[in-house]
């Protein structure tokens, strides 16, 4: 399969963001740009997705991935959302932040399956968001980039990382140089202490500035 690429533009974005949702329901898989990395975007609650993402990655399956969601209301259909959660999603979202919180039991397929939280990213990013609100349901959001190598800088150098893997992407929506080249910041919010499970755009110490605390 020779995989589609369009480059995103403020003209085309809602005929790109219809061609995209289109590809997700089809347990398609998108390369897209975010407020942080570029990410590879499938149906977050579908096992047939989720394994070509890791596929494409040739990532351990039982490793978490996390997902785009459009707002926290949308969120809480499938992950129990913490107070200290809700905090730190007021202080910075949409942004450069992953919220990890309980997942719902019935959520069980897709990113889901063998684990008992799930990661909520909501970026400060119109496309994602318009994607996300098109498909009316969540997609994963994981580094464009090979299980143990460094997330490639550019949009070529993704493509040419992957390598033949990029037969089982179906669109690349190139977005150009992103302007932070910084993962998100991973916070476990389920119980009442934050633990930060990876330290990126957003500094531990703004954690704890927004929640009046030491971390």
């Amino acid at each position: 399969m020779v995989m589609e690429v369009i480059r995103l533009n403020d003209a085309n974005q809602g005929q790109l963001v219809a061609r995209a949702a289109e590809v997700l329901r089809a347990d398609g898989v998108i390369l897209y740009p975010t407020d942080t990395l570029y990410g590879l975007g499938a149906d977050a609650f579908s096992d047939a997705a989720f394994r070509k993402v890791c596929e494409i990655k040739d990532r351990d399956e039982r490793r978490p991935i996390h997902a785009v969601f459009e707002n926290l209301a949308m969120a809480e259909a499938y992950a129990e959302i913490s107070p200290l959660g809700r905090r730190l999603a007021e202080a910075f979202l949409p942004g450069p932040l992953t919220l990890v919180f309980k997942k719902k039991p019935s959520v069980t397929a897709g990113i889901g399956h063998n684990l008992s939280s799930i990661g909520v990213r909501i970026p400060k990013n119109k496309f994602c968001l318009a994607l996300a609100h098109e498909f009316g349901k969540p997609y994963t959001t994981t580094s464009a980039n090979m299980s143990g190598a460094e997330p490639p800088a550019t949009f070529e150098g993704i493509i040419k990382q992957l390598g033949a893997n990029t037969e089982l992407i179906d669109l690349a929506i190139e977005g150009g140089a992103l302007p932070a080249y910084l993962r998100s910041t991973v916070v476990d919010v389920r119980n009442d202490k934050p633990h930060i499970l990876r330290e990126g755009a957003i500094s531990a110490a703004e954690i704890g500035k927004a929640l009046e605390t030491e971390l």
